[in-house]
């Protein structure tokens, strides 16, 4: 029997692992933390979002990379949807249509899908470190010692270089590239971004700021994200994230519902004798938060109304770069494409694939990261079946 080794226990290496074992593959899932999927329950803690309800051609256009998308579309938002209902996970669609558990958690899930490969014979090691190569063999620190093994293929699926408290350390570049693999410097995805705070909005950090429009140089979204100890974070921001990290600038609609002739409109019928707190609170209808940005990043305000509409409706958020990778929910960077078979095998590397957050792509959050991984490791699982001669399973 031809076997496999899938080193990484995410979503993107158990997808992998099915897919060989279904080909009929000896297949040994390896993991080096104690439990699988660690970064895949922390990210579902407050509501695992699997995908979302979205027709194909815009669910792909969130990816990086033209590749990454047209993987996920041979295994996207409709067929990860009928995958977890296969593993008798019951699902509902949220106001932004995105897809969760009705349990909303990912522990279900996961033991659901551990139970289903373990039925398919794949023998699971976990707290097995993988240490590169010895020779040409793939060598693993374990609790055991050291240990060596000489599978028929091999998938990679280690994740990215975010939480590395979780697994995603990247240790693995140093390995891949000294065999001639060409890897592309990591930077964060889906951050936030740094702004220094003045003391007066002390009160309002951990507050979300709802219903704005969020404006680059390129679109223009409405969105909502949260105020932090640090600076700004949250769905909005991770939208426009690779934007921003490439120093575009922010400006926030801070009355979307209004045009700027409206909003000078009304802030012109209120009494111009009032404090300008008051015509924000009265004219622009601004909510405590709003208000506090305004007064944050707005400072000096202009009393005429429609220089205070103009700004209200385009206020500049003074950004000082995102923050740390190692805070990121998840990366850019990576295995270059370049590297890449359309197999997603490492030419460098004959019967060696990789999928998942190894590769150099990025997506926002909201169900378009977990989707891409789970595609990338089907796919990934499916040709290394193909390179033992065998015959991948349909779906």
């Amino acid at each position: 029997m031809s076997t496999a080794v899938v080193i990484g226990g995410g979503p993107a290496g158990l997808m992998a692992a099915e897919q060989l074992a279904r080909a009929g593959a000896q297949v040994t899932l390896i993991e080096a933390k104690p439990t699988l999927a660690r970064k895949f329950l922390m990210a579902g803690k407050s509501g695992l979002n699997l995908t979302r309800a979205e027709p194909l051609e815009p669910f792909l256009s969130h990816y990086s990379h033209p590749q990454i998308a047209q993987i996920t579309a041979a295994f996207g938002p409709q067929e990860v949807q009928s995958f977890a209902k296969g593993l008798d996970i019951a699902l509902f669609t949220g106001s932004t249509a995105r897809i969760f558990p009705t349990g909303m958690k990912a522990s279900p899930m996961l033991r659901a899908w551990i139970a289903r490969l373990t039925g398919l014979g794949v023998q699971i090691q976990t707290r097995w470190r993988w240490q590169g190569w010895d020779a040409e063999a793939l060598a693993f620190d374990t609790p055991e010692g050291p240990v060596t093994l000489r599978p028929d293929a091999c998938v990679v699926a280690l994740g990215g270089a975010s939480w590395p408290r979780l697994g995603s350390d990247a240790a693995w570049v140093p390995w891949l590239a000294e065999r001639g693999v060409q890897i592309t410097p990591f930077a964060p995805a889906n951050m936030g971004f740094t702004v220094a705070w003045s003391e007066h909005m002390a009160p309002h950090l951990g507050q979300p700021v709802k219903n704005v429009g969020l404006i680059t140089p390129t679109r223009r979204m409405r969105g909502e994200f949260v105020f932090s100890q640090q600076g700004i974070e949250g769905g909005g921001i991770y939208q426009i994230a690779a934007e921003l990290r490439a120093g575009a600038m922010l400006h926030l609609d801070l009355a979307p519902d209004l045009d700027a002739n409206a909003l000078a409109l009304r802030l012109a019928a209120t009494a111009s004798k009032q404090s300008l707190t008051n015509r924000l609170r009265k004219g622009a209808r601004l909510d405590p938060v709003k208000l506090a940005l305004a007064m944050e990043w707005g400072r000096p305000l202009p009393r005429d109304p429609g220089d205070l509409a103009a700004l209200l409706k385009a206020m500049p958020v003074p950004l000082r770069g995102p923050r740390p990778l190692a805070e990121a929910i998840s990366s850019a960077g990576g295995i270059s494409w370049g590297a890449l078979s359309a197999d997603l095998e490492l030419t460098a590397l004959p019967g060696v694939f990789a999928a998942g957050e190894m590769l150099d792509w990025e997506a926002p959050t909201g169900g378009y990261l977990l989707t891409a991984c789970i595609a990338s490791g089907r796919h990934a699982g499916q040709a290394a079946a193909r390179r033992l001669g065998l015959t991948p399973a349909e779906g």
